[in-house]
């Protein structure tokens, strides 16, 4: 087991034993909207995206691992959202289910902390992931006789390991943090652990709490997309002397990419307003804007993928050609 996965556990053991020394060891959702009339509607509809979600990034996870001509790093960086994407809503779905159709919508404090500690995780492992694939396009585009001797498996493996661990690292000072804090409070506003688990506390002042999110999020967030932003402007400027076939590739190779930087980017700044907003947000709108931070964006990367790269898009049309096509040969008449 890794350092970080054991610090982790150990400070989950500390909470859990506080927890138990004040008897608070269950802390409520009282986020949700309606449930005792829609819960059958709310567990069907997310059901049937969590499902969709399964099979969609799988499939392309599939292909890409099935088809050796896509054993390149842009299509490994790919595979590696569409793997996190999964990640990211195995995190929050079932819990999710259960809750709709449960009596109370109840978790442990510990297991609250581990929700949140897994979302921010994956959340700075998506953008760190599009900074690779930025940085890949970049030396593609911009380089290209350079690309095999920069862009190796080795590299490849390190930018990956470090767009998983750099961000739990950075996240695990907040378990103790929260080990050293009070809880007074047991009903959370929402309708899984994030950002909101700070109202569980007690809180003389948030300065230090406002400080280490700005230090997380410059450091997986910010820093990141001014890194992509940057890595894009070379590429538009190379393409913009080049020949058309050159625009041509960088169109199609990049244009996906923004696209799901862009819808992340809009997720996370829902994410942020909610948990800033605290109790002066309408309690409808922020069960919709929470429901659509884990709703569209596990769905759109592999619609995008699928859609927009036409190698990707090549190989799913022929694997979901189940059929052969149908000829008929008919005798020829001789005159």
């Amino acid at each position: 087991m890794s350092p970080t996965c054991f610090a982790v556990f150990k400070v989950l053991f500390l909470l859990d034993s506080m927890m138990d020394g004040l008897n608070v060891t269950y802390i409520m959702f009282g986020g949700h909207v309606e449930l005792n009339k829609c819960r059958f509607l709310y567990f069907g509809i997310m059901f049937i995206v969590y499902v969709l979600i399964i099979c969609s990034n799988s499939t392309i996870l599939f292909i890409i691992w099935k088809q050796k001509t896509l054993h390149e790093p842009m299509y490994i960086f790919i595979a590696a959202l569409l793997f996190n994407s999964l990640l990211f809503s195995t995190n929050i779905y079932p819990k999710l289910l259960i809750d709709f159709l449960s009596d109370k919508q109840i978790t442990t404090i510990a297991l609250c902390h581990v929700q949140s500690f897994v979302y921010y995780t994956l959340c700075g492992s998506e953008f760190l992931i599009l900074s690779a694939m930025a940085y890949d396009r970049y030396v593609s585009i911009c380089k290209p006789l350079q690309y095999r001797v920069i862009m190796r498996k080795s590299t490849v493996s390190i930018l990956l390991v470090l767009a998983w661990l750099a961000p739990s690292c950075q996240l695990v000072p907040s378990l103790f943090i929260s080990y050293s804090m009070k809880v007074c409070n047991v009903t959370l506003n929402g309708i899984f652990c994030n950002n909101s688990i700070s109202q569980l506390y007690c809180m003389t002042s948030k300065a230090s709490y406002i400080i280490y999110g700005t230090f997380i999020a410059l450091n997986t967030i910010f820093l990141p997309i001014l890194f992509i932003l940057f890595t894009y402007v070379k590429i538009l400027l190379v393409t913009f002397k080049s020949c058309i076939n050159v625009r041509r590739k960088a169109a199609q190779t990049c244009t996906p990419h923004l696209l799901v930087l862009m819808s992340f980017s809009c997720l996370c700044s829902y994410d942020i307003a909610i948990a800033r907003t605290d109790n002066s947000l309408n309690e409808t709108a922020r069960f919709i804007m929470t429901l659509q931070v884990v709703l569209y964006h596990p769905l759109f990367n592999p619609v995008v993928y699928g859609i927009k790269l036409v190698p990707i898009q090549s190989k799913l049309i022929t694997s979901c050609s189940f059929y052969p096509t149908l000829s008929l040969d008919f005798p020829r008449v001789s005159s």
